[in-house]
């Protein structure tokens, strides 16, 4: 749950937001979905504290230490976005002027840029790793406004598709309110990714879940810089 905001937390979150105004509360029109059947595409984000900027695109880094890893699984005909978050290293509470402080934003690598999805935090706030998946479906919603018009309307994740490394996913807290860490999306092969060291990691037919191929499974993977993703079932 996002920490209420002072008007001076607002002020400095929106300068970190690339200049937007928050001008009121915007419908929440994304959905909750189950997992669709196939993909479009997938990507991956390596998210640190060096790669954060402010909204002039000056650096700011995030906390020291802090990591984030995000896998994002597109099907784009259907509107659809499956998400797997993982911080780690993240202290204090979420904030931003948007509705959930943890985005994907249209910025090139060492740019600001608006934010275009937002989803819900990863939990729990506390020292340990916090972690949040699902799917949800379009239109998005920000929750900050640009000339009266929120910054995910009219969005489609096929301009994901047509440019990732125009993307960046991040996330925002108290203390590091430009973002805690941050990262460029990277596509990765919808049914599995070369983890660069002898082997694959593939989906799992029965649990979804990414597996190593070489000696070492997910630890293999991990080490690559790769994300496990965790299929999402009816009781998620």
């Amino acid at each position: 749950m996002l920490k209420k905001t002072s008007p001076l937390a607002v002020t400095i979150g929106v300068a970190a937001a690339a200049g937007l105004l928050l001008t009121g509360p915007a419908a929440h029109a994304d959905t909750e979905v189950d997992e669709p059947s196939s993909f479009t595409s997938a990507f991956t984000v390596m998210a640190t504290p060096d790669n954060v900027v402010n909204s002039d695109g000056e650096a700011a880094p995030g906390e020291e230490g802090a990591s984030g890893t995000f896998t994002f699984r597109i099907n784009s005909d259907e509107e659809i976005i499956c998400y797997d978050i993982r911080l780690e290293g993240v202290s204090g509470d979420y904030e931003s002027p948007a509705r959930t402080a943890t985005h994907i934003h249209q910025a090139d690598a060492g740019q600001s840029g608006p934010p275009r999805i937002a989803f819900p935090n990863p939990e729990p706030v506390g020292d340990g790793p916090r972690t949040s998946s699902g799917c949800m479906q379009g239109p998005f919603t920000t929750g900050i406004e640009n000339d009266g018009v929120d910054t995910g309307d009219g969005f489609s994740l096929a301009e994901i598709e047509a440019n990732p490394a125009g993307f960046s996913a991040d996330s925002h807290t108290v203390d590091f309110v430009a973002g805690v860490v941050r990262g460029q999306l990277t596509e990765i092969p919808v049914g599995g990714v070369d983890t660069g060291a002898g082997g694959t990691a593939a989906t799992s037919s029965s649990t979804g879940i990414v597996a190593g191929a070489a000696v070492g499974g997910l630890a293999l993977a991990a080490a690559a810089g790769l994300v496990v993703w965790r299929r999402r079932t009816a009781t998620s």
